[in-house]
């Protein structure tokens, strides 16, 4: 419990610091607020500054920062001027679509990447091992963006057997009851079929191509980690006490080959918070990633600035539980020695 207390007393200086430069950087950006959301052909410099003063920019920066300080304190991200609702009902509305799309990315890349730089360790310089480094350089020289509109033209315009990539269902299908917030997940559980088809085809090419961005590093160190495990020592000992292949590979490579996977597990999921915002705005996904992209394009502050605090708090609680993987799969790290 130790362990436990002393990291998350370390999230709250990570937290003040995300808040802090985010404040400063988004009002570093250039435009003036109030002159977005006053244009119109009869707005003066009256109008303007009516806008300035209900937005609160008329205050001292030092000023506007504590006012958003104590809004955080209450629970508070702000108002967005863009949609006129509270920011955090905004990031709620839209954070599943992320997630969703985001654990499916994930999942895909895990499935395909780590058997995939087992056998690249187990057969190097075979077909599989080359097969391995072609994905890995692929996935680290494509950018998201670019990998989407491959897929889309691929498979949308020139084989037509992937939906139009305009969201999370067919804009003629029903959607479900909103229970988990999970379209995949809601339609199973009120038993709607086609709505569960056009779900799943509204999420396989934006999940594909977020799984190609990840698969690259996850495959890469894998491949290496089984490497430097199968060269050990200890594992050309079992080799000579006549143990099964499979359970060296298994019981004795993967295991100590777990630590540096898990961390570039958790690092490759922390990397995609940020790749879905340009997946989204490829493929017309209604997640938080493309609303806090309006919301920057549109100066909108607040919500710029939720975004990045939720994501951030999400990279230091993955970073969390990576550290708590780390003891658990190997107890000689000693983390949770005081719990």
């Amino acid at each position: 419990m130790t362990f436990l207390f002393r990291r998350l007393v370390g999230v709250v200086p990570t937290l003040f610091g995300v808040v802090l430069v985010t404040f400063l950087l988004t009002r570093l950006l250039p435009g003036d607020p109030a002159v977005f959301f006053a244009s119109s052909p009869t707005a003066d410099a009256a109008m303007i500054q009516a806008v300035r003063e209900s937005l609160g920019l008329d205050q001292p920066l030092w000023r506007q920062f504590f006012i958003y300080l104590a809004g955080l304190a209450r629970g508070e991200l702000g108002l967005s001027i863009g949609t006129g609702q509270p920011v955090l009902t905004d990031i709620a509305q839209r954070l599943p679509a992320s997630a969703e799309l985001t654990i499916a990315a994930f999942l895909i890349a895990v499935v395909v990447a780590i058997p995939l730089g087992i056998a690249a360790a187990l057969k190097p310089r075979s077909l599989v091992d080359h097969a391995c480094r072609l994905i890995s350089t692929t996935g680290v020289s494509l950018p998201t963006f670019v990998t989407g509109l491959l897929l889309i033209y691929v498979f949308y315009y020139q084989l037509g057997v992937s939906p139009e990539p305009i969201g999370r269902l067919d804009p003629f299908a029903i959607p479900p009851p909103t229970i988990t917030g999970f379209l995949l997940i809601d339609t199973l559980l009120a038993g709607d079929v086609e709505g569960f088809r056009s779900a799943f085809g509204q999420l396989v090419l934006p999940a594909v191509t977020m799984a190609i961005f990840a698969l690259a590093p996850l495959a890469r160190m894998t491949r290496a980690a089984m490497l430097g495990a199968l060269g050990s020592e200890f594992i050309r000992t079992a080799r000579a006490n006549g143990l099964r292949r499979r359970t060296i590979i298994v019981s004795y490579a993967l295991r100590n080959a777990l630590l540096p996977i898990v961390t570039t597990l958790g690092m490759v999921f922390s990397y995609m918070l940020g790749a879905n915002v340009l997946v989204e705005r490829v493929f017309a996904w209604p997640g938080v990633g493309s609303y806090a992209l309006d919301s920057l394009l549109s100066l909108d502050y607040a919500p710029v600035q939720g975004f990045m605090l939720v994501m951030a708090f999400i990279f230091v609680l993955v970073n969390l539980l990576v550290d708590i993987a780390y003891a658990l799969i190997d107890p000689r790290t000693g983390l949770l020695d005081d719990a």
